[in-house]
């Protein structure tokens, strides 16, 4: 078997993150605060409002020691040690596996047992502690732990034993790249927005958005590691950008995430507002492949942005937001869905709306304790699947981690134990 993406597209994710020049010393901090941002707050504060165990989530949800993942532990998950790094797109082998080991892309895209719904087992929230400062997020399970990036500073990371307790990790860059500047004149340092993480060809590969708000002259970036337990990102600049010199581009090259396709090639949706999202073809090695740029949803300029692709049971599930981020409790993001049996569509809603005409069912809103769910990330792990997102803390306006059990109804469409 060729050597293909190995699974784990933890998510796309971000619009924007703007604090002005002044909260420059406190993001560097990595803290900034609802008062201080003028749009996207940092994800990598370690504030009080941000500490602890999140008010709504359920109570006695059971841990998931990595260690336990493919042993037959107490939740039943296999992970790491059996299938290796995971995401939404599909479930494949570690890195250090036997590339001829891993079950075929096409097989496991189209599993039916992952995300089975029980009545008498409703999805739930999981009850979160630690550092749960969160914007944006998006989660791998990788080398012993889970693994998580986010809108931040340089961009935020965390990681976890059991998916549950989460610390704090070392910006992925230190400095910010030349190429910013260079490529983003409007770019605002520190604030890096919406990474996807996937692994590929025995490298991690991390995406993420250059940009700055309200414009749409952006640029993907792209980074990759050998692994994320050791060494550094070796950044490899500007995959692709819209709206540069010489471009009158009517999308916005923000918020990317990666899918397999069913031979097991790489794809990447992206976008935010303008035009909606697009899909666009990926070399092996991760780069675009300078292929058609194909819409595939879209609300005529209004709100949609940060998709999410996963495959299961024969269908593609492109996962979006609606609505007004970035405003604490007056925030209106939620997220909405839509289906397709190819990956270049047309996905559709429960209703049959197109999703190029405004469709998109939805899957979670603001209820109890939170506000303004949005930014959906796709996590599979075994036969279990997450929605891993951020919200508002309705007490305080904090944007938090939440992560949700996620499950398919028996029409085939996902339910959110959120919010």
């Amino acid at each position: 078997m060729p050597q293909r993406w190995a699974s784990v597209v933890a998510g796309s994710v971000l619009s924007a993150l703007a604090c002005t020049s002044r909260e420059a010393t406190s993001l560097s901090a990595g803290s900034c605060d609802a008062a201080e941002c003028t749009a996207r707050p940092s994800a990598g504060g370690s504030s009080a409002a941000a500490e602890g165990t999140s008010p709504a989530a359920a109570a006695g949800s059971p841990a998931v020691p990595v260690d336990a993942i493919g042993e037959g532990g107490p939740t039943g998950l296999a992970g790491p040690g059996a299938l290796g790094p995971q995401s939404g797109s599909d479930v494949r082998r570690d890195a250090g596996g036997d590339a001829d080991a891993a079950p075929d892309a096409a097989s496991a895209g189209d599993r039916c047992d992952v995300g089975v719904f029980d009545p008498s087992q409703p999805p739930s929230a999981l009850t979160l502690t630690g550092n749960l400062g969160a914007h944006d997020p998006v989660i791998i399970v990788a080398e012993g732990r889970y693994h998580y990036f986010s809108t931040g500073n340089g961009i935020a990371a965390k990681s976890s034993a059991d998916l549950l307790t989460w610390r704090q990790e070392p910006d992925v860059f230190a400095e910010t790249p030349a190429w910013f500047f260079e490529r983003v004149p409007a770019y605002e340092p520190r604030n890096i927005w919406a990474p996807d993480v996937s692994y590929l060809g025995g490298q991690y590969h991390l995406y993420y958005s250059v940009s700055s708000f309200g414009s749409n002259r952006s640029c993907i970036g792209h980074a990759t590691r050998p692994s994320l337990g050791a060494g550094s990102w070796e950044d490899h600049e500007a995959m692709f950008c819209s709206n540069a010199p010489g471009q009158n581009d009517d999308y916005n090259a923000i918020d990317p995430n990666v899918i397999l396709d069913q031979k097991g090639d790489p794809w990447l949706a992206f976008g935010s507002f303008w035009s909606g999202i697009r899909l666009i073809a990926l070399t092996p090695d991760g780069e675009w492949s300078g292929g058609e740029v194909l819409p595939i949803a879209s609300r005529g300029g209004g709100s949609i942005e940060a998709p999410f692709i996963v495959r299961r049971c024969g269908y593609h599930y492109l996962f979006v937001s609606f609505g007004a981020c970035c405003q604490g409790v007056n925030s209106t993001y939620e997220i909405r869905v839509g289906r397709s049996p190819e990956l270049r569509g047309p996905y559709v809603d429960r209703e049959g709306v197109p999703m190029l005409q405004g469709g998109g069912s939805l899957v979670l809103e603001h209820g109890g304790d939170w506000v303004g769910p949005g930014h959906n990330a796709v996590l599979i792990v075994g036969q279990r699947a997450y929605n891993v997102y951020h919200a508002y803390a309705a007490s305080n306006g904090a944007s938090q981690l939440r992560i949700s059990e996620l499950v398919w109804d028996g029409e085939g469409w996902p339910v959110s134990g959120g919010p």
